[in-house]
């Protein structure tokens, strides 16, 4: 029994007192159902043989009402004359007489704990890993998910955590980024990603020096998957450039982080799938608002940035004539990645389109300046016609009351 426990114990990862427990309450269990109660059964563990005692404790009363609980002063004196009213006798039972269901109760309650001990195991192991890059083993698919065996577990990679084009076949190993792990009494669930933006600041970390150590800081990523992704950096140490770190001499430093992705696209000509590469626009991360978003619109340009007074998170950026399709983009991609970078929402207008506006509101100021103004000539016209015929009134009233005098 003591090796068992030792065994459970290194192997399993379950504490022996654990152990004891389940056994201890099994075997109450198992002596209810037998005697119909267990108040009076007491379970003790011998630390050297790894034995388990169970008695019976009857209490020494005058006359006896439930032979389970009690025993009469009479027949205690039998065993010893030493026993009094009211003392407690222990009586050891037979374990055999209902030990075999007490060790199928036992066996099912250390099974549940090593399920839970071992549920707790994998949780906490893959919890450390929340937020960052494991590599594992393409295992099956099915139509959900690609399992990626970590380990220890089989990790969810759904369709919309795939890059877009990309494809696996079974055993092939791969990155992913680990986004979210659940505990919960099915099991642990591992959530992981191949398509978030974080995976592209992992990726970063993990090939670029600079990034590692912390000189040049990443400070957020939008990516649309598989097509074009927008990096925000900022330099730590004046005398590096971000941009230029992030890039890498001829590009390799962008280079050897898209090698990551691997997508496809099909080509209408040929009819075979090709590679496509993720683009990445890297911008420089500014305090200023203003100038974030300015970098942010690239590579379009900027005319100006107005803020919404009434809504702190709202801008409008405003941009040549001819620069309004590059600025707003693809299916207006450009904007909705610039935006998911700044954390603002962003409207462009040109600029033809943003004097039109201008206009039209000085216009409409206009008018309704007028109109109070207009409104207020009225008004005076009004007061004074009032104030004649209140006084015509007036006299009149004076003329009558003179002629009633005389």
């Amino acid at each position: 029994m003591l090796e068992a426990f030792r065994v459970l114990e290194e192997e399993k990862h379950i504490d022996k007192n654990d152990i004891i427990d389940a056994v201890t309450e099994s075997l109450k269990s198992a002596y209810k159902r037998r005697y119909g109660q267990s108040d009076s059964c007491e379970v003790e563990f011998n630390e050297k043989t790894g034995d388990f005692q169970v008695y019976s404790v009857r209490e020494v009363v005058e006359e006896v009402f439930d032979s389970r609980l009690e025993i009469s002063l009479a027949d205690a004196l039998k065993i010893s004359s030493a026993y009094e009213l009211g003392d407690k006798i222990r009586f050891e039972e037979s374990v055999k007489e209902f030990g075999r269901v007490a060790a199928q109760s036992a066996k099912q309650t250390i099974m549940e704990k090593m399920r839970r001990q071992m549920r707790e195991i994998t949780y906490n192991e893959y919890k450390e890993h929340e937020g960052e890059i494991m590599t594992g083993t393409v295992e099956r698919f099915d139509q959900r998910f690609i399992y990626v065996n970590l380990g220890s577990i089989e990790a969810q990679l759904s369709h919309q955590d795939q890059i877009p084009g990309e494809t696996f076949k079974s055993h092939d190993r791969i990155e992913v980024y680990v986004y979210k792990v659940e505990n919960n009494p099915r099991g642990v669930n591992v959530f992981v990603s191949r398509s978030h933006p974080q995976f592209i600041k992992r990726i970063m970390e993990q090939e670029i020096p600079e990034v590692f150590d912390g000189t040049v800081e990443i400070m957020s990523v939008s990516r649309e998957a598989g097509d074009r992704t927008k990096v925000a950096v900022r330099s730590h140490n004046p005398n590096v450039d971000a941009i230029g770190t992030i890039v890498g001499r001829g590009g390799a430093n962008i280079k050897k982080v898209v090698s990551k992705f691997h997508p496809v696209r099909l080509d209408p000509k040929s009819g075979l799938a090709v590679p496509v590469e993720e683009n990445i626009d890297v911008i420089q991360w500014e305090e200023d608002p203003a100038e974030f978003i300015y970098n942010a619109i690239a590579p379009a340009e900027v005319d100006y940035v107005i803020f919404d007074d009434e809504n702190s998170k709202h801008a409008t950026v405003v941009v040549p004539d001819n620069k309004l399709s590059l600025a707003i983009g693809r299916r207006g991609q450009n904007v909705r990645l610039a935006a998911h970078l700044t954390g603002y929402r962003i409207d462009i207008k040109s600029a033809t389109e943003y004097e039109a506006a201008m206009e039209a509101e000085e216009a409409y100021e206009t008018e309704a300046d007028d109109l109070v103004e207009d409104t207020n000539l009225e008004t005076v016209d009004q007061v004074q016609a009032e104030e004649v015929a209140q006084a015509n009134l007036d006299a009149e009233l004076t003329q009558a009351e003179s002629a009633e005098a005389e």
